[in-house]
């Protein structure tokens, strides 16, 4: 099995180091996982930090759209009364025309 020339305690030193290298890896893979876990934390915090600014944006956002519907509601309002007086005044015309009408008669 082993190649002509090694001798057990070569083999036996291949053997220890192979198994302080996988050691080695095993640690190595040990601090990875332990970082990504601290960054996957973080990046969970940072998550919910934005869902709780965009939650915050859109409540804000609904605030500004119903004061905009409420502006609109009373621009409408102002339309109406503006046409109101509009007509009014187109009465007034016709009856000032009227009278001026019946002066120029005379």
């Amino acid at each position: 099995m082993s190649s002509p020339g090694m001798d057990r305690s070569e083999l036996d030193r291949r053997v220890r180091r192979q198994g302080a290298d996988i050691d080695a890896l095993y640690e190595i893979s040990t601090r990875i996982e332990g970082k990504v876990d601290s960054v996957d934390r973080r990046v969970g915090s940072v998550e919910v930090g934005l869902q709780e600014l965009s939650s915050s944006v859109d409540r804000r956002f609904d605030g500004i759209d119903q004061r905009f519907d409420g502006i609109d509601r009373r621009i409408e309002g102002m339309d109406q009364r503006f046409d109101g007086v509009d007509r009014r005044l187109d009465g007034i015309d016709c009856q000032l025309e009227a009278i001026l009408t019946i002066l120029r008669e005379r």
